[in-house]
């Protein structure tokens, strides 16, 4: 396999960025371009090698070509490179500002201080930065601590693969007769059942190639059963759910030493997870892929002594009385909790039209669904949401995608979709938004999503249009049928917490705290609770702040108990 390449383009510093990529020849196929026209023939050799363009690094003026113009140029001949202009630090002030609102919609990644001198370890961080999310999201791994057989893009093996994608997992996809696919289905006992997963042995002893009938088989096989924890346990919180108010709580918990246990029904990061790019969060000024958010925080808790199980959905709350151990009951074992945060963030809300239904997995996908978008090269895709999920996905697809339609029942994005958003939208040629339309039918072509017939809320009319992958993020529906009927919700299914819960369970005249629901003991935070702002950054902050509320309600345990 050909490395990547690494393309510099400056007139003036091109020795001074050769200089400083020098450390990525290893790994990475470094070439320069002194002009635009240069660079364009370098990428025109590329895709004539077959080589993937990893990133692109041009100095802010060229001297043939306007930069913007040429950059233009090099995003619609390789769409999924990462592309940043370095400028010298004599232009850096002026440039810095004139460059802003390109940069804020989208036409370049991130913009950096040519370096100075050697050891900018600042610049390369930003680097490494780029290219570690051009390798999660582009790029076919060249490690395999996970092999799937198969011989087809089955919705299953699809699944799988964005399943190990959300969880960071490094894996390669084999066909039955490769000599990798040979190797797994020579350790089966019988016929294989397609896709086969074939965990590496240096990386999950012991763990035997498999055969997996859903994502959560393969989670539990990767990390453990809740029955793992002893049977006469009693933590001091459980977490139910994974996203950021989950993630949050666990590692505040587990810093400030509770005994902190998450159960996340399928994957770490939730519905944030699926995020190809979050660009407004607090800390990450380029960004940062809602799989790296969630596995970062992951990692973070662990340290602390966090304890995750995932694969396991949460089929039960039993409360406990008078301060007893509240249970949760999961198909692979009980948890017993002296508090329980409610984080199961919400689904997205289904279609409900049945020969789309009928194609999910097969062109048809409910959320971002990272690895399909690189099964959509050269297709027509739509995108059917107006929130900031439904932006990024589309986005991203358009790296890869000839075109993605979003469509929308209002009459533009501006009341559902943040503004930075809607001008990388405005900006990208590939990306157009159809508005006050929805979709009333579809079918196959070849047993793949092939059309949808759009109807216009407006004057009724309707059009077929072929269609190559259809991605859905539309509404929110909470996970909320496994609590206990104490716990109560809104007429749309979310927890009430705080001044919202009914004054008939207020104690003393008291409403319970902000984030307490009106069973002692039980917390909610995040997209779950009725009345959250369903943003990463508010659910993380009502995660941790509930663990300030949890160790008020185990202070007052420990008092009634006279502990």
């Amino acid at each position: 396999m050909a490395d990547p390449v690494i393309l510099l383009v400056s007139g003036e510093y091109l020795d001074v960025l050769t200089q400083q990529f020098r450390r990525y020849d290893h790994e990475y196929d470094v070439r320069g371009a002194r002009t635009a026209a240069e660079a364009k023939a370098e990428l025109v050799a590329a895709a004539e090698r077959g080589q993937p363009v990893a990133l692109i690094v041009t100095e802010s003026q060229l001297p043939d070509e306007p930069m913007l113009l040429a950059m233009h140029d090099w995003r619609a001949m390789v769409p999924t490179s990462r592309r940043i202009v370095a400028i010298p630090i004599v232009r850096f002030a002026e440039e810095s500002v004139s460059l802003r609102p390109y940069l804020q919609k989208g036409k370049f990644d991130t913009y950096l201080v040519l370096p100075q001198g050697s050891r900018d370890e600042e610049f390369h961080y930003a680097i490494t930065e780029l290219l570690s999310d051009w390798g999660a999201t582009v790029a076919t791994s060249v490690i395999d601590s996970v092999r799937i057989i198969t011989p087809d893009a089955s919705p299953l093996a699809l699944a799988v693969r964005d399943f190990l994608d959300r969880q960071g997992m490094p894996h390669r996809t084999y066909a039955p007769e490769s000599p990798q696919g040979q190797e797994a289905l020579a350790r089966l006992d019988g016929p294989p059942s397609y896709p086969v997963v074939h965990l590496a042995a240096s990386v999950f002893a012991d763990r035997p190639v498999m055969m997996p009938t859903s994502t959560r088989e393969l989670a539990a096989m990767i990390y453990g059963r809740p029955s793992d924890i002893e049977v006469d346990t009693v933590v001091d919180l459980a977490v139910v759910g994974a996203g950021p108010a989950g993630l949050a709580a666990a590692v505040y918990g587990a810093s400030e030493g509770l005994s902190t246990v998450v159960i996340e029904a399928e994957v770490i990061g939730g519905q944030a997870g699926t995020s190809s790019m979050i660009r407004n969060y607090l800390g990450f000024p380029r960004g940062v892929s809602g799989m790296r958010l969630g596995q970062r925080a992951r990692v973070q808790a662990i340290r602390f002594g966090a304890r995750f199980f995932t694969g396991w959905p949460v089929e039960e709350l039993r409360p406990g009385a008078d301060g007893a151990p509240h249970t949760l009951v999961t198909s692979g074992g009980t948890v017993r909790a002296r508090a329980v945060l409610v984080a199961s963030g919400v689904a997205y809300r289904r279609l409900g039209i049945e020969p789309l239904e009928d194609l999910v997995g097969a062109g048809v996908h409910y959320g971002a669904a990272m690895a399909a978008a690189r099964e959509m090269e050269d297709r027509d895709v739509y995108v059917v949401g107006g929130g900031n999920s439904a932006g990024q996905a589309a986005i991203h697809l358009a790296r890869f995608a000839r075109s993605v339609t979003i469509l929308v029942r209002r009459d533009d994005l501006a009341a559902t979709m943040s503004r930075y958003l809607i001008d990388e939208i405005e900006w990208n040629p590939r990306v157009s938004v159809r508005p006050c339309t929805q979709i009333v039918d579809g079918g196959a072509v070849d047993g793949q999503l092939g059309w949808l017939l759009l109807h216009d809320v407006r004057t009724g009319a309707e059009e077929k249009v072929d269609a190559g992958g259809l991605f859905l993020l539309i509404g929110a529906a909470p996970h909320c049928d496994w609590l206990a009927d104490a716990v109560l919700r809104d007429d749309h299914g979310f927890v009430l917490t705080g001044r919202d819960v009914p004054t008939e369970c207020w104690v003393d005249g008291l409403p319970p705290e902000n984030l307490a629901t009106c069973v002692p003991g039980v917390f909610a935070a995040g997209d779950v609770r009725s009345g959250s702002m369903k943003r990463v950054a508010s659910a993380s902050g009502e995660g941790a702040s509930a663990v300030s509320l949890v160790h008020g309600y185990l202070e007052g345990l420990r008092v009634t108990s006279g502990t």
